[in-house]
């Protein structure tokens, strides 16, 4: 079993995923697994880092896949005895004028960006040694659609006792209330792609809370950042920020020093900690 300090970001092979990969092979003392769906195109990437002298290793994951995230668990705790830096990246959206039924894309939207990121965070988050860092990249999108749902929602999304088991209940609901076309009556805001960011942001302050009571001896960091509008395949060339700048929040949230107190359960955007 390797000694080596690792770090693991999922959907890494392009965008922000890639560029907090670039960044952490900078900056990180240990090994750098960069993880995609496809084999091929996470190789691709590697090979890409080869070209500029860093050195990163591939390993497969599609967080969609419970047998894929549970090989690459067994994986970790086979060669590294666990895990100290974990970067939930991976994350889809649909086009704002994706002709998709808006059925659909919730269902699409919430497999991936958040029944996917627990799923990961269920099998690898027992894994994380102390001092460990994990980084959920969420969106501020999840603060917007916050702002759309209905008094009821807000009070239950920024209830600081709400369980996970509660989350997901409430994340069912949205998914089932769009196919009844009633989300918007129930309160839900119009977009499948927020309501999946609030999960993830809500998701990380009750782990956050979880690692308070169950692992407080460990000084594990846990939070939820926002990167910024950044130019990738998802947000389109407008953006204002490059993938290497929109690494940089996560980047800072992986890489906090193994004295510091916090953040911890946060919700940050350029290294900042946001109200929720």
């Amino acid at each position: 079993m390797s000694n080596v300090p690792v770090a693991v970001v999922t959907g890494s092979n392009k965008g922000i995923g890639f560029a907090i990969v670039r960044a952490l092979c900078k900056q990180f003392q240990g090994d750098v697994y960069l993880t995609a769906r496809d084999p091929g195109r996470g190789q691709e990437a590697v090979a890409k880092l080869q070209e500029e002298g860093l050195h990163a290793l591939f390993h497969q994951l599609d967080i969609d896949d419970l047998q894929s995230i549970r090989a690459l668990r067994d994986f970790l705790k086979e060669k590294y005895g666990g895990l100290d830096v974990l970067v939930n990246n991976a994350g889809i959206a649909f086009k704002v004028h994706d002709t998709t039924p808006f059925a659909v894309q919730a269902e699409v939207t919430l497999k991936t960006n958040f029944f996917g990121t627990r799923n990961v965070c269920t099998e690898l988050l027992p894994l994380v040694k102390p001092y460990g860092r994990v980084v959920n990249v969420s969106s501020m999108v999840s603060s917007s659609a916050l702002g759309g749902c209905s008094r009821e929602l807000q009070q239950k999304f920024r209830s600081d006792t709400i369980t996970e088991d509660e989350l997901v209940e409430l994340m069912t609901k949205f998914v089932e209330d769009t196919k009844k076309s009633v989300h918007e009556k129930e309160g839900w805001p119009n977009t499948a792609y927020g309501v999946s960011k609030i999960g993830v942001t809500v998701l990380s302050r009750i782990q956050a809370r979880m690692l308070n009571e169950k692992r407080k001896g460990d000084h594990i960091l846990l939070n939820a950042c926002c990167p910024g509008w950044v130019r990738t395949d998802m947000a389109g060339p407008k953006a204002t920020k490059s993938p290497d700048e929109g690494a940089e929040t996560p980047v800072y949230l992986a890489l906090l020093p193994s004295d510091a107190d916090g953040p911890h359960g946060q919700f940050l955007s350029n290294k900042t900690v946001r109200t929720w």
